[in-house]
C-alpha cells in the first residue's frame, strides 16, 4: 500500500515530464530550425528551460496539493475524482494551446503569450488568420498529447493507493508542508527577484531560447502583466542621457527640403498596402512579377528604397504611419485610447486646412481596437465592410480589395477638394484569399501569399489606371506604404531587417519628378513630416518624424519585435533583444555608440509613451 505522502511528488514530477515532451514536440514541429542548433544548444533548452517548467508544474499541482491536504481532516471530500477531472481538463486545455503556439510560432517568431487578448472583440478575424494553418495535424498534437498523459495518469496515479482519505497528524502536516514547499518553485528559488523569460535564455540564437520556455508559464506571465505598462523596462542609460542621444537624432535634420510636389494643396491620398514586404517588390530587390503595377508607379514617381517598417502588426504600422509615432516591443499605444487620443493625426492635421477628409477599410475597423484611433483622428467618413453589400464578402476578413478600390474610386468622383483619403488593403493577409486565378502555382502558404500580393497589386493597377482618366488625379499626391513587412518568402528570422523593409513610393498627378529613387533611411514614423513638407504645412507636433527630403547627419532606421528592436545606420545593422539582454546580431563595422543610440531611442521612446 503506498503511502498518502508519495502522491504530491509524483503528481508534481506527472506535470514536469509533460513540459519536457511538450518542448520536444516544439523542436519536432520546428525541424527546420532545430536542425540548426548545436547537440549542446539543444540540451540548454531542456536544462535552462528546466525552472520555468517546475515553476509553472508548481501552478498546476497547487489545487491538487490543497485537496490532498484537505481530504486528510475531511475523509468524505471526493478527493480522487476531483484531483482526476482537474488534471484531464488542464491536459486538454494546455494541449490544446500547445498546438496552436507550434503553428503560430512559425507566423509570429515568438512563443504564444497575451497577444491574442488584443483580437477578443474580432473573433472572426482572429479566425481568418488561422485559416491557413494545417488544423488537423494540430488538433492530432493536441489528442495525442491529451491522450498519451492521460493513460499515464492512469497508469501511475491511481489515487485510491495514495490513501489520500486516511486521517493521520503526520499525512495533515507533510501535505500542508508541500503546499508551502510549492512557493520555492513557484517563484524560482530563494533570491531576490522571482524568475522570468530571461531565466530560460543562453543562447544568441532566438529560436534556441524561444524553445527554452515554458508556452503556458509564458502565457500567464504575460497574460497577468497585460495592460500593466506603469513602470519603464527599457532602462539602459541615465534618463538625460538617453533624451540627449535622441534629441541629436532629430536636431541633425536639415531645415532645406527637396520639392517634389508641384501644387501647393494638393489632394492627398494614402494607399496602405496589407503585409507588403519589399522582397515581392522586382524594384526593390525583390521577386520578379509580383507586383508590376507597383513597380511601375516606382519609375513614374519617387522611390525610397531603404526604408523600413517600424513594427510588425498592423495596429502598430497604423500608429507609426498616420501619427508619425514610435512603436513599443510588446503593447500598442492604440490599445489605450486615454493615450492614442493624445497623439496628433495627419487626417486631424488636414481637417484643419480645410480638407475633406475619409477613411476606407474592406474589414472590420473594430479589429485591435483600430476604430477608437481612427475615430479619435475626426475622420469624416470612416468606411468598413458594413458600408459594402454582404455579396461582396468574398473573404474572411471582408471585401476583397478590387470592390474596396471601386467604392473609392465611386467616392472620390464626388469628394470636394481639397482631400484627404486613406485606403488599407487587406487581400495579402493570412489565409491569402484571392477572387482571381493565381498567377503563380499554389503548393504552399508562400505561393499563396505570393498570389495574393500579386493579385492586390492587379487591383491596384486597375484603380490607378481609372484614376488617371479623373479629373483630380492632377492634383493629387499619392502616397504608397506597406503597413508591415512579411517574413514571406525567405521565412526570415523575427529580428531580420529584411523582414521589416517595404515599399514606400510617391506618385500621382502632383508629383513633379518623376523615376526617382531616394535611398535615405527611414521608417514609417517619418512619412508625416516629409508629407507634411512637401504640401507646404508644418510638422512640429510629430515630433518622432523627419522629413527624409532633408539632408541629414544621423540618417537612421528604428524598428521593434516581440520585446526587442533593430536599428539600422549607414555602417549597419545591429539587433538587441530586450528579454536575453543580448545582441542578437551584428553587422561588423556597427559600433558600441549604435547599439547604444537603439538602446536610448526604445527608452526615450516608451518613457514618453508611458507620460502620454
Amino acid at each position: 500500500m503506498k503511502k498518502p505522502f508519495y502522491f504530491q511528488p509524483l503528481y508534481f514530477l506527472f506535470w514536469v515530464l509533460f513540459f519536457i515532451v511538450s518542448r520536444a514536440a516544439f523542436l519536432l514541429y520546428h525541424l527546420d530550425n532545430t536542425t540548426q542548433v548545436t547537440i549542446s544548444e539543444l540540451a540548454g533548452t531542456f536544462w535552462y528551460g528546466s525552472r520555468l517548467d517546475l515553476s509553472f508544474a508548481s501552478y498546476l499541482s497547487a489545487v491538487p496539493f490543497i485537496v490532498a491536504f484537505v481530504s486528510s481532516l475531511w475523509q468524505r471530500l471526493p478527493a480522487a475524482a476531483i484531483i482526476r477531472w482537474f488534471t484531464f481538463v488542464w491536459l486538454g486545455i494546455i494541449s490544446v494551446i500547445l498546438a496552436a503556439d507550434l503553428e503560430l510560432y512559425s507566423h509570429w517568431g515568438f512563443r504564444l503569450d497575451s497577444t491574442p487578448l488584443q483580437y477578443l472583440n474580432t473573433p472572426t478575424e482572429m479566425a481568418a488568420s488561422a485559416a491557413s494553418a494545417p488544423l488537423l495535424l494540430l488538433t492530432f498534437v493536441a489528442l495525442a498529447l491529451t491522450g498519451i498523459f492521460i493513460i499515464i495518469y492512469k497508469l501511475f496515479f491511481d489515487l485510491a493507493n495514495y490513501r489520500l482519505n486516511r486521517f493521520s497528524w503526520i499525512t495533515a502536516v507533510l501535505s500542508f508542508a508541500f503546499i508551502a514547499l510549492l512557493v520555492l518553485p513557484m517563484r524560482g528559488g530563494v533570491q531576490q527577484i522571482p524568475i522570468n523569460q530571461s531565466t530560460a535564455y543562453f543562447s544568441d540564437k532566438p529560436f534556441v531560447n524561444h524553445a527554452s520556455l515554458n508556452m503556458p508559464w509564458n502565457m500567464m506571465h504575460s497574460m497577468l502583466k497585460y495592460g500593466e505598462q506603469s513602470t519603464n523596462p527599457y532602462l539602459y542609460l541615465p534618463a538625460d542621457s538617453a533624451e540627449n542621444v535622441v534629441h541629436k537624432l532629430y536636431s541633425s535634420v536639415a531645415d532645406t527640403s527637396g520639392q517634389v510636389v508641384k501644387t501647393g494643396k494638393p489632394n492627398v491620398l494614402f494607399i496602405i498596402l496589407e503585409s507588403y514586404t519589399a522582397k515581392m517588390v522586382e524594384s526593390l530587390g525583390g521577386e520578379k512579377g509580383v507586383t508590376p503595377n507597383l513597380d511601375k508607379l516606382a519609375k513614374e514617381g519617387i522611390s525610397f528604397t531603404n526604408f523600413y517598417a517600424s513594427g510588425d502588426r498592423s495596429q502598430k504600422g497604423m500608429v507609426s504611419i498616420l501619427s508619425g509615432y514610435p512603436v513599443q516591443p510588446a503593447t500598442s499605444i492604440v490599445k489605450v485610447p486615454k493615450k492614442s487620443e493624445k497623439l496628433p493625426q495627419l487626417s486631424h492635421t488636414f481637417e484643419q486646412q480645410g480638407y475633406n477628409t475619409s477613411f476606407y477599410y474592406g474589414g472590420e475597423l473594430e479589429f485591435a481596437n483600430l476604430k477608437s484611433y481612427f475615430l479619435n483622428g475626426g475622420y469624416d467618413k470612416l468606411i468598413d465592410k458594413y458600408a459594402f453589400p454582404e455579396e461582396s464578402y468574398n473573404s474572411k476578413w471582408g471585401a476583397h480589395d478590387h470592390v474596396l478600390f471601386e467604392r473609392v474610386l465611386k467616392d472620390l468622383k464626388n469628394e470636394k477638394e481639397p482631400f484627404f483619403s486613406t485606403v488599407y488593403t487587406l487581400s495579402s493577409h493570412e489565409p491569402f484569399e484571392i477572387p482571381t486565378k493565381p498567377k503563380f502555382p499554389v503548393t504552399d502558404d508562400v505561393s499563396k501569399y505570393r498570389n495574393s500580393v500579386n493579385y492586390t497589386d492587379w487591383a491596384l493597377g486597375n484603380f490607378i489606371a481609372a484614376a488617371k482618366k479623373e479629373s483630380w488625379w492632377q492634383n493629387t499626391l499619392v502616397v504608397l506604404v506597406a503597413d508591415h513587412g512579411h517574413p514571406y518568402p525567405n521565412k526570415d528570422e523575427n529580428h531580420a531587417p529584411s523582414k521589416f523593409h517595404i515599399p514606400f513610393i510617391l506618385t500621382g498627378g502632383a508629383i513633379s519628378k518623376h523615376g526617382v529613387t531616394i535611398d535615405a533611411l527611414g521608417s514609417q514614423t517619418d512619412i508625416a513630416a516629409t508629407i507634411l513638407s512637401q504640401v507646404g504645412l508644418p510638422h512640429t507636433e510629430y515630433v518622432w518624424s523627419r522629413n527624409l527630403l532633408a539632408p541629414t547627419k544621423k540618417p537612421f532606421a528604428f524598428y521593434v519585435f516581440q520585446d526587442g528592436f533593430g536599428y539600422i545606420t549607414p555602417a549597419g545593422v545591429v539587433t538587441f533583444d530586450n528579454t536575453a539582454k543580448k545582441v542578437i546580431s551584428r553587422d561588423e563595422a556597427v559600433s558600441e555608440s549604435q547599439l547604444q543610440a537603439g538602446k536610448a531611442y526604445l527608452q526615450y521612446s516608451f518613457a514618453d509613451f508611458l507620460e502620454k
